[in-house]
């Protein structure tokens, strides 16, 4: 994961096929580091370049509906709730690079993750009401992590709302929480269409859609995952996914004592 990583300069100056394939391997290494260190910074500057123009349509809308009659309140609605959209993608976006640069202002501390998953799963039931899905929580008692508290909030809350989302109708989402000495687990356990065997490790990628049954859902944006992965990835953790036998989805989130 380093792409700063270069060959020794000693193989690089070698004249023979082992120097040249050094010579290769950092060409290809410094055209990585560029292009996805690009990426990262379109991301940063698009998101804040967009947040000045929202506000200012937020005010126009605002401005428009004082002046125009009930009729048009149906239409502004629909105006208002997809600027709300966009909002919320472009806070994610920043969210997401901010944690692809390792800065999170929040300090480090204690953190009881059988406590902030009960508030997780108490916040994802009543979302889960409308489709009269259960989400039930399975743990073992306290279980405390150094860590970022509203950082891993915003992780687990990604993971729980996805499986939300595409758990079938009067289904339950089951929330496991295990820990031992080497470090507290979380599985967050759906019935949903799962997904491909091939797009398992794909699923924590910005943007990343795996196949129609399984795309973004409503009020989804594809960056929840993004954000979680790269939560675990700053507390020293891990997240992957495995397809359920009988259907459905498991994401595992795991994370040192």
């Amino acid at each position: 994961g380093d792409l700063g990583a270069r060959v020794a300069p000693g193989g690089a100056r070698r004249r023979d096929e082992t120097g040249e394939l050094a010579r290769e391997f950092d060409a290809m290494a410094d055209r990585i580091q560029r292009l996805v260190a690009s990426h990262r910074q379109l991301l940063r500057d698009v998101s804040h370049e967009l947040r000045s123009p929202l506000a200012r349509l937020g005010v126009a809308l605002e401005l428009a509906r004082q002046r125009a009659g009930s009729s048009a309140d149906e239409p502004l609605d629909r105006v208002r709730l997809e600027a709300e959209r966009l909002d919320q993608l472009i806070e994610q976006l920043l969210v997401l690079a901010r944690l692809e640069r390792g800065d999170d202002p929040e300090p480090v501390g204690p953190v009881d993750l059988d406590e902030l998953l009960h508030e997780v799963a108490e916040d994802a039931a009543f979302e889960a009401g409308v489709r009269s899905v259960d989400v039930q929580m399975n743990s073992r008692g306290p279980s405390h992590v150094a860590g970022r508290r509203e950082l891993l909030r915003s992780a687990l809350d990604n993971v729980v709302r996805n499986a939300v989302r595409f758990t079938a109708p009067e289904s339950v989402v089951e929330l496991v929480l295990e820990t031992d000495d080497d470090g507290a687990r979380v599985e967050v356990r759906d019935r949903g269409p799962g997904v491909p065997e091939d797009a398992l490790g794909r699923m924590f990628e910005p943007f990343e859609r795996v196949e129609p049954s399984r795309e973004r859902g409503p009020g989804g944006t594809g960056l929840g995952l993004a954000i979680a992965a790269r939560a675990a990835e700053l507390h020293g953790g891990a997240i992957r996914a495995t397809n359920r036998p009988g259907g459905g989805l498991v994401v595992t989130l795991e994370l040192p004592v």
